[in-house]
């Protein structure tokens, strides 16, 4: 396969090839999409700089919907002899079109093609990404609605701390939830830029009319700098990467919780079995495997998270092979998160709240907050009452009267789901 950059018919040596190669071209497979994409709006732009004739534009158009389609049908491959899904796209139309397709990389260098097809592939999935959240959040909203006045013990420093409910707990995660979606569009505001037109980070003299690639590509404005575009690999790709990690620190936590709350210790939810495994060993066992899997795949993120900014860290300015070294973390990420979203909205639906066990565990202990509270009520000063009720031994106590008394915004008795409802429904309107 003809290489780019090779204008002397020289033999690259192949442990240099496979070295430098690597696995980018499994990872460019996923960018081919996109870069299909640009390289259509890249040739509109050069039909306009007069490189490009009406005739030729219109065969290139074709070439590429032909080339995509044969991508969606896996007739398309990137191989680690083409390096990249830049290379199998103009090979594709040098083939198809001949000296046509020799024009097409007119005006543009593969690092700014690279730069464009990331954008677009980051905006894309922060788009997923953000829907997913909010229907997970959604059903969240659902089941803390259906379970509000279930109580159940909440905790601080892992002791039993002050009654909650099933459905304060579920709209802890919702509102968390909805939060990661809210940033994750603010993350998708500050990459809507388009770098295409930078070409190798200094411009062109090929009279490249960068707003019709910007408009054309949905981008919502310009990166102007052309150094900029390049330097900003890395930085950009970080900022993606902390939305993933947002999302991934409430799945986590939802996971650990679940390892616990289903343990048979505590007790407190069942689970469907299609979602639990067994031991190879130990007859007896059900394993909730995938929230542990879950809860290491934190820490696999924000270390991706980690390597992309050391990649990009410290490297002179303008393009480096190093950003190469990028897609492996930015992909995986992606992946994990998408999935962790959609295995927690499985397990959500066969998770069942057993009432009587949470009750049986409530410790009387947990109402002394209560008790410290109706002293204050009858005038005596917060400190005594807080002395007073460490040595009192609360009496049985109404589970669902505690629970209805709580009512300032977000607490048992006051949950506000209306607000999340319309949070959620607004920011949907956004992302369509």
């Amino acid at each position: 396969m003809a290489k780019l950059w090779n204008k002397s018919g020289q033999v690259l040596h192949p442990l240099v090839e496979k070295y430098t190669a690597g696995t980018d071209h499994v990872f460019d497979h996923q960018l081919m999409p996109f870069d299909i994409d640009a390289s259509a709006v890249h040739a509109k732009a050069l039909k306009k700089a007069d490189v490009l004739t009406a005739s030729e534009l219109k065969k290139i158009l074709a070439a590429l919907a032909a080339l995509q389609k044969k991508f969606d049908q896996g007739k398309i491959k990137t191989t680690s002899a083409d390096e990249d899904c830049h290379t199998v796209i103009e090979n594709y139309l040098i083939k198809q079109l001949g000296d046509i397709g020799k024009k097409i990389h007119t005006g543009r260098s593969r690092n700014d093609q690279v730069l464009v097809a990331t954008r677009l592939y980051m905006k894309h999935h922060l788009g997923m990404l953000q829907e997913k959240a909010l229907a997970l959040a959604s059903s969240l909203v659902d089941v803390a609605d259906k379970y509000k006045e279930i109580p159940m013990p909440g905790y601080s420093h892992t002791q039993q701390a002050m009654l909650s409910t099933v459905g304060h707990y579920m709209a802890s995660y919702a509102e968390s939830l909805i939060d990661d979606a809210d940033f994750a569009l603010k993350v998708l505001q500050h990459l809507d830029k388009n770098p295409l037109g930078s070409a190798a980070g200094f411009g062109t003299s090929i009279g490249i009319d960068r707003s019709i690639t910007t408009k054309e590509l949905g981008f919502g404005s310009i990166q102007i700098n052309s150094l900029y575009c390049q330097n900003s690999r890395g930085k950009f790709e970080s900022a993606y990467m902390e939305a993933l990690a947002q999302i991934m620190l409430t799945l986590g936590k939802f996971a650990n919780d679940l390892l616990i709350f289903t343990s048979q210790e505590f007790d407190f939810f069942s689970v469907d079995e299609s979602v639990t495994t067994g031991s190879s060993i130990m007859p007896h066992k059900r394993n909730l495997d995938a929230m542990e899997i879950l809860r290491g795949n934190v820490s696999v993120v924000i270390a991706n998270q980690l390597m992309v900014k050391d990649i990009a860290k410290n490297l002179i300015s303008g393009y480096n092979r190093d950003g190469q070294l990028i897609k492996k973390p930015l992909f995986e990420s992606t992946q994990i998160a998408l999935d962790s979203i959609e295995i927690v909205a499985l397990v959500l639906k066969g998770l069942n709240p057993k009432t009587e066990r949470i009750r049986a565990k409530i410790n009387p202990g947990i109402f002394t907050a209560d008790v410290a509270n109706e002293l204050v009520k009858k005038g005596m000063p917060f400190r005594d009452a807080y002395k007073k009720a460490a040595t009192m031994i609360p009496l049985a106590t109404d589970l669902e009267k505690n629970i209805a008394s709580k009512k300032s915004v977000g607490a048992p008795g006051n949950l506000q789901l209306k607000q999340y409802r319309e949070r959620i429904k607004q920011a949907q309107k956004k992302n369509t």
